[in-house]
């Protein structure tokens, strides 16, 4: 087995992109142009691994060690490609699970053997990061002072520094982590007559996140929406409001909840709860249930009822 690649890594916040573009420019960098990526973190007990699937571009998988400290550091990869990317996906989620899904637009820059990375991540906003490629023999001294150099041109300071990476940030985003809970139980869900996989993730006001896919049956009346299911997971785990919802099928489109799944969602959420509605492919939307399902009728209009 060959040796794993080489590089020395620093990812920082980015106030500024424009001032970065701008920067990059002046240094004379080769713009190479503009990759939008998805990167999916599978949960692995050393390093990180993820599948990275880009357009333009094929899909690779990628495996890392690199030191969470907020400096310019060694990371250790190795990069596969992918001739299946859902399936590998797929597979890779049923064995180990899904830690988190990052979408970034990308613009890269090569300077003097350094990658520039201008990013634009999907829940978490803009970043810089600097890939000094090294070669199989070298020390990583050049390296080193190759991103020292763009570290200082691009006016970074310790304090945009960043320790660790865009998925555990994500990870440590509520919102995303329902998302990702919501990408992860759409991989189970049974659909094999519509081939419309639907995930649901819901989350109660004690922080509690609840799932539930769409389940079909050879009775087509019979089958059972996810948000169903993902609401009575809820209420047998004893919880009875919805503060915030995820809803992804697949597809282009951002899935929407069918008018029975309003007024399912619309008994346990406030009109002010937030829903975020997303495509397998990376679109999304996010409203109010109140904008999801206006002039509705909830418990409250029922003599003896109260608002949830």
């Amino acid at each position: 087995m060959s040796a794993p690649r080489r590089n020395v890594e620093l990812k920082a916040t980015d106030p500024d992109p424009e001032r970065s573009l701008e920067v990059c420019r002046e240094l004379g960098a080769s713009y190479e142009g503009t990759l939008v990526q998805r990167d999916t973190y599978f949960r692995v007990p050393e390093g990180r691994l993820k599948l990275r699937e880009q357009s333009p571009g094929d899909a690779v998988l990628i495996q890392y060690f690199r030191a969470d400290r907020p400096e310019a550091r060694e990371s250790r990869y190795r990069v596969v490609p992918v001739e299946e990317a859902e399936a590998t996906r797929h597979a890779l989620a049923d064995a180990l699970g899904t830690f988190a899904v990052v979408d970034k637009e990308r613009r890269l820059f090569l300077w003097e053997g350094v990658r520039i990375h201008l990013d634009t991540v999907r829940g978490l906003g803009s970043f810089v990061e600097l890939e000094g490629v090294a070669h199989e023999a070298s020390d990583l001294s050049d390296e080193h002072d190759r991103v020292a150099q763009l570290s200082e041109a691009l006016g970074i300071d310790a304090s945009r520094i960043l320790s660790d990476s865009y998925s555990d940030l994500i990870a440590g985003n509520p919102s995303e982590q329902l998302i990702a809970a919501a990408r992860e139980v759409q991989e189970r869900a049974y659909a094999p007559y519509s081939h419309y996989r639907v995930g649901v993730a819901l989350r109660a006001p004690d922080g509690s996140v609840h799932v539930g896919a769409n389940v079909e049956n050879a009775a087509y009346p019979l089958g059972n929406c996810a948000e169903a299911s993902a609401i009575g997971a809820m209420i047998a785990a004893g919880r009875d409001k919805i503060v915030e919802a995820a809803v992804i099928g697949d597809g282009e489109e951002p899935c929407v909840p069918c008018g029975g799944c309003r007024q399912r969602l619309r008994e346990f959420m406030p009109l002010d709860g937030t829903v975020h509605l997303l495509a397998d492919k990376g679109a999304r939307a996010t409203m109010t249930l109140e904008e999801l399902l206006p002039r509705s009728f909830g418990p409250e209009y029922l003599p003896g009822g109260s608002g949830s």
